[in-house]
């Protein structure tokens, strides 16, 4: 049976699954009630020095909804907590001592200097926490001021606090990253250098989420102005899957633990950011639009995939499909692929003719003997995978690999079985030879 219990840095829980520094962890009152629920930590929503900073006393959340009205994404503009710091810690420690065998994170944010640190990770660990996760990813509010993003966005600035942060403090020291970057690995590279114990990705990104065109001011305002804010969910999920394989495959962070973040609502969305190396994963999102009993199903769901698959813990597959991570050079040039339609399950309903003629190769016959009927035309099909992911029939439309010998008709040339990317192709004026 499933043992879906984790040790993170030596940090143990019941589950893999801890709620993000954000609004659920902003009180004591949430954080029992989630432990209650079932989560198997939590990350405190971010502490800052005193005076506490002001949020505005209006709008702060808004969402991006689908045709269902589904909740696509979420964009927010509220701070760190705005209760004063010693509140915060005194219902810290009183929730650890109520729930002694749950994770409990403080997540941090100080002006970037040494004894701003010092200080307030003095008072952390004296409330018997497990442990620091450093806010370098806030994009909005803190940024003006020279913390969040505007620290997590220059490594140097990352190593440096880090390694203050490692000099003052025994807690595990996790650094929470910000996606607002062009490349993921350098700031991980640099809280690894600054002596971090684990990473966590991604914190929100930097979003516009709508305008009122009846007004012609940006949605949500306050006063009739707004403000850039951060945005999670669901749309966000691929985004962290990808800086998350980025920094498990990066030679110089390989093995660094990771905590995910990023649209995590269901099990499966768990299990894929385990699979990519992550050993925990925090949640926020879900769990403002369905509340916190939505982690028994996230536990009950994985629980029931690592028994079908025999994997007793998430270390049987933690990290397992990181290795089919490659840059695109490094794709086989040689594979070929077709798409193919199920006749019997097909509904006629055309939609893959119709992309594929407008927007893709013009690969699928919309008829056959005067009557409606589509069928892949191989002789123009890519194997692009699009008709496959716009068909409103599950695995009506499936991908046929061409053995080799076959002849692909697009091409005309036979099928070969052997291993060539584009470093060593014909076309490439860089190729590599001999």
């Amino acid at each position: 049976m499933a043992d879906l219990r984790s040790d993170f840095l030596g940090i143990k829980s019941p589950n893999p699954f801890w709620l993000a520094s954000a609004p659920p962890t902003d009180k004591e009152i949430n954080v029992h009630r989630a432990f209650e629920a079932g989560w198997g930590g939590v990350v405190w929503k971010t502490l800052g020095e005193d005076p506490p900073v002001v949020n505005v006393s209006g709008p702060r959340y808004t969402t991006l909804l689908g045709p269902d009205r589904r909740v696509l994404g979420l964009n927010n503009i509220e701070l760190i907590t705005d209760r004063p710091l010693r509140t915060n810690l005194e219902e810290i420690r009183r929730i650890k001592r109520a729930w002694p065998d749950r994770a409990l994170i403080v997540s941090l944010m100080v002006p970037c200097t040494e004894d701003s640190w010092k200080n307030i990770l003095a008072m952390v660990e004296d409330s018997g926490a497990d442990g620091v996760e450093l806010n370098f990813g806030c994009p909005h509010g803190m940024s003006e001021r020279g913390m969040g993003s505007a620290v997590g966005q220059v490594p140097e600035y990352i190593q440096m606090v880090t390694a203050w942060c490692k000099q003052y403090s025994k807690l595990p020291v996790i650094v929470k990253l910000t996606p607002n970057i062009t490349d993921i690995r350098a700031p991980a590279r640099a809280a690894h250098a600054g002596g971090a114990d684990a990473v966590s990705l991604i914190n929100t990104i930097n979003s516009v989420i709508a305008v009122d065109l009846d007004r012609m001011v940006m949605s949500p305002a306050t006063d009739g102005w707004g403000s850039h804010g951060g945005y999670c969910g669901p749309a966000v999920k691929p985004i962290a899957l990808n800086m998350v394989a980025e920094i498990a495959r990066d030679p110089q962070t390989a093995g660094l633990p990771i905590s995910g973040i990023g649209g995590i609502g269901s099990w499966r969305d768990a299990a894929e950011f385990i699979a990519l190396g992550a050993g925990t994963v925090q949640v926020c999102t879900a769990a403002m639009v369905y509340g916190f009993k939505i982690v028994q199903e996230m536990c009950s769901g994985l629980a029931n995939f690592m028994d079908e698959r025999g994997y007793r813990s998430i270390e049987d597959f933690r990290g397992k499909a990181v290795p089919t991570v490659k840059n695109w050079n490094q794709l086989n040039l040689n594979y070929v692929e077709k798409a193919v339609i199920n006749q019997d399950s097909c509904i006629q309903c055309g939609r893959c003719h119709i992309v594929c003629e407008d927007t893709s190769h013009q690969a699928i016959f919309a008829s056959k003997d005067g009557q409606r009927h589509f069928e892949v035309n191989e002789a123009e099909c890519v194997g692009c995978n699009l008709c496959v992911s716009i068909c409103p029939v599950p695995d009506t439309i499936t991908m046929r690999r061409l053995m080799p010998g076959e002849i692909d008709q697009r091409t005309g040339q036979i099928v070969s079985g052997e291993y060539a990317n584009w470093t060593t192709h014909a076309n490439n004026p860089m190729r590599v030879t001999g």
